[in-house]
C-alpha cells in the first residue's frame, strides 16, 4: 500500500499560513485560562494584584462574574472580573464605533533624563490616547553629550513598550535617525486594554484635543 503523499505545494502552504494569521485570537475565560498566576483588575480598572488563578476564579464566582483574560501577553497575564456576555457586547459596540471615528497620530516627547513623575504623567497621557483609539508617536532627541550615549534612548523606548503592553503594541519599531529616536504604538482592541498609570491622569486632560497631534517634522 503506497504511503500517503505530503502536500509539497508552496502556494497551499502560504495559504494555510495566511488563514492561521487571520484568525481572531481566542479569549480565554474562567477554567480555560492556562496561566497559574494572573494580575486581576475589576471592571472599573481597579488593581486587585497578582494571585493564583484558582483564587481569582473563586473570587469571580463569589461575586457572580467571569474571569476574562484581556492581556494574555503580559507577565503575568491580566484578567478582568466582568460579565463575559456584556463584555462581548461592549467589545463589538466599541469596535463598530471605532470604525467611524477619526484616528489621529498623537505625540509624546521624551528625554533620557525624564524624571519619574514626568514619565508617569506622559504614560498616563499615552494610555488615554490609546484608549481613545489614537496612535502615539514617541520622539526622543539627544542633546550635546547625550549623543555619545544613544543606546540609552533605545532603552527608554524599550521601557515604554514594556509599560504600555496592556494598552498598545508596536506599530513602528524604535529607529534612530540623526540625533532623534522615534517609535509608534497602536492601540490594542478595546476589550483588551488595561491601564497601569490611571492614578497619574490629569483631571482636565482631553485626549482628543488637536493640541497633542503629532507634527509633520520628525
Amino acid at each position: 500500500m503506497p504511503a500517503p503523499q505530503k502536500n509539497t505545494n508552496p502556494a497551499n502552504n502560504r495559504g494555510n499560513r495566511r488563514e492561521q494569521n487571520n484568525k481572531t485570537p481566542q479569549i480565554r475565560v474562567n477554567d480555560r485560562i492556562r496561566a497559574p498566576r494572573v494580575r486581576v483588575v475589576t471592571a472599573n480598572g481597579d488593581q486587585l494584584g497578582v494571585m493564583a488563578t484558582r483564587d481569582a476564579l473563586a473570587r469571580a464566582k463569589e461575586i457572580g462574574l467571569d474571569l476574562v483574560e484581556v492581556a494574555p501577553n503580559a507577565d503575568p497575564p491580566v484578567c478582568r472580573l466582568i460579565d463575559y456576555g456584556k463584555f462581548k457586547y461592549m467589545q463589538a459596540k466599541m469596535q463598530k464605533n471605532n470604525k467611524a471615528k477619526t484616528v489621529r497620530m498623537k505625540e509624546i516627547k521624551l528625554r533620557i533624563g525624564t524624571d519619574v513623575n514626568d514619565y508617569n504623567v506622559k504614560m498616563a497621557r499615552t494610555e488615554q490616547f490609546l484608549d481613545h483609539g489614537h496612535k502615539v508617536r514617541f520622539q526622543l532627541r539627544f542633546r550635546g553629550r547625550e549623543n555619545a550615549h544613544q543606546q540609552l534612548g533605545l532603552e527608554v523606548m524599550a521601557k515604554v513598550v514594556e509599560d504600555m503592553k496592556t494598552m498598545g503594541k508596536v506599530d513602528q519599531a524604535a529607529k534612530l535617525a540623526g540625533n532623534t529616536v522615534t517609535m509608534v504604538l497602536t492601540p490594542l482592541p478595546a476589550g483588551q486594554r488595561v491601564k497601569k498609570f490611571k492614578k497619574f491622569e490629569e483631571a482636565d486632560f482631553d485626549a482628543d484635543s488637536e493640541e497633542f497631534d503629532a507634527s509633520d517634522d520628525e
